[in-house]
């Protein structure tokens, strides 16, 4: 049985080593001897300590008799041991007896392993007492117990803790503060907190093939704006196959210029600095997902050198995402071969996103049928891009029926640029009235392409102050040939200044 996973402590030491990892150090006999020597002699202090070799080594029973002595002559070390010693037989209700009774004598690791044993059993007040004591006597696991307790319950207190254990070296105290501070900024920029993070340009790059463009002229609409308006599926402004284009959200994750100055002359930090040195922190610890979170940010950043180096540290460690983000950074470099090689490590893995991208490199050779299997191996792995993928190659080869059924898949499970894939393609069938809620739905999502279609919808039907509208709408979000179109608009409006913007 696990000893309160790490949380218990030897000699409150903030250490516990189970037998399975136990090192026999140099001159632990001699010092075995000389501890057991002097607990014979009776001396107590050596009782706690030769129990507490004997329990790091794994030795139960030899260890049981000596730290009952100790406790016994009041040493809370072994009333504390003793506590981890019968929580490992399987006897928790006794092991909180001696834990109450060296947290009591000021024992902060026996308060601790207290306050875990109380949160175990579903009694939160007794737990965030003993946490506290803990945590305010200094003892590190303490102060990241009590704090994800707090956070758990939603209380304003769990930061300070959660930065106290930081602060003290606590990896996961780390991580877990810059990912507040992250969804923090998010707030403060307006943005959803659940697309903080690894929602940047580097994890959220989706491998799919380019789609090219449908001629306006294949619609029957009649009227001067369509001379050169075309429908677009996909996203207009994505470069390349895998790439999303970068938004307000990435460039958050850099360091920002806006430093902070007090009075006192020290520098303060600003948030993204923060939030950078405290995943830094983390992921020097060996912490895979701080690695993650730091090389997107360095990514996003430009320091691409950097960011490949804890890509590839976390992959190595099982990260999945960080070895997909690594195959972009690969393949961004021209190295398609061992991009190819980590894609396959974490589609393996499960990731929907390397599935994808290796389903756009197959499709870019024109091997269908492989990149077709990739795409559905993306979307059983929850990856909606997936049906999206199918949904792009099966239109490319024709198969409209089944390129429709993908995209609605999609389209239904809030895929903006599949709903605008989807209105073109009902379109091409003459389905207007089948093709405007989708372009709508696309276009409310934040489609450029679909403000753009549905623009070209309503010039069309002769409805010019409908078009302007969702042309000046694609026009500010940076579309072009939206662009030209209120451009074409305004002069015919004899505005010549406004039709120059």
């Amino acid at each position: 049985m696990d000893v309160m996973g790490d949380k218990a402590t030897l000699l409150e030491t903030g250490r516990l080593t189970t037998q399975s990892t136990v090192r026999e150090e140099p001159g632990t006999a001699v010092e075995e001897a000389r501890h057991r020597a002097a607990a014979e002699a009776g001396d107590t202090s050596a009782m706690s300590r030769l129990g507490a070799l004997l329990l790091r080594r794994g030795d139960l029973d030899g260890a049981e008799p000596h730290l009952r002595a100790a406790t016994a002559e009041g040493d809370r070390a072994a009333a504390n041991n003793l506590g981890v010693l019968l929580h490992q037989r399987g006897y928790a209700d006794e092991a909180a007896g001696w834990w109450r009774i060296a947290a009591v004598a000021g024992s902060s690791a026996a308060a601790h392993a207290l306050g875990r044993h109380h949160r175990e059993r579903g009694d939160e007040p007794a737990a965030e007492y003993w946490l506290r004591q803990s945590a305010e006597q200094g003892h590190t696991l303490g102060a990241y117990a009590l704090a994800d307790l707090l956070e758990h319950r939603g209380d304003v207190g769990a930061e300070r803790w959660m930065r106290t254990a930081a602060e003290r070296g606590h990896r996961e105290a780390a991580y877990r503060l810059a990912r507040v501070l992250q969804r923090r900024q998010a707030v403060d920029a307006g943005q959803d907190p659940d697309m903080a993070g690894l929602h940047g340009r580097a994890a959220v790059r989706r491998a799919v093939p380019p789609s090219g463009r449908i001629p306006a002229e294949a619609i029957v609409f009649g009227g001067e704006l369509l001379d050169s308006a075309r429908l677009v599926v996909g996203a207009d402004t994505t470069a390349a196959a895998g790439t999303e284009p970068r938004t307000d959200a990435d460039t958050s994750t850099g360091t920002s210029t806006d430093a902070r100055t007090e009075a006192d002359g020290v520098r303060r930090l600003t948030p993204a600095e923060e939030i950078e040195q405290w995943f830094r922190q983390a992921a020097a610890r060996g912490h895979r997902r701080a690695a993650l979170h730091l090389g997107v940010i360095l990514e996003a950043r430009g320091d691409l050198k950097e960011a490949g180096r804890w890509y590839l540290s976390a992959a190595r460690d099982g990260e999945s995402r960080a070895a997909c983000a690594l195959g972009f950074l690969l393949r961004d470099a021209g190295d398609r071969k061992n991009a190819s090689v980590w894609w396959h490590r974490a589609a393996k893995d499960g990731d929907g996103n390397a599935a994808n991208a290796l389903g756009a490199l197959h499709a870019e050779r024109g091997e269908t049928q492989t990149a077709e299997r990739w795409y559905r191996a993306a979307m059983d792995a929850g990856d909606v891009n997936g049906a999206y993928n199918l949904g792009l190659l099966c239109a490319e080869g024709g198969r409209t029926v089944q390129a429709e059924q993908w995209y609605r898949r999609a389209a239904y499970a809030g895929h903006r640029e599949a709903a605008n894939a989807l209105a073109v393609l009902l379109l091409q069938v003459g389905d207007t009235a089948g093709a405007q809620p989708w372009f709508s739905k696309a276009a409310e999502a934040g489609s450029v392409d679909a403000a753009f279609n549905l623009g070209i919808l309503h010039a069309g039907r002769g409805e010019d102050a409908a078009a302007l509208g969702w042309y000046e709408r694609a026009a500010a979000a940076g579309h072009t040939e939206a662009a030209l179109q209120v451009g074409i608009a305004r002069l015919r409006e004899g505005d010549r200044r406004g039709a120059e913007r």
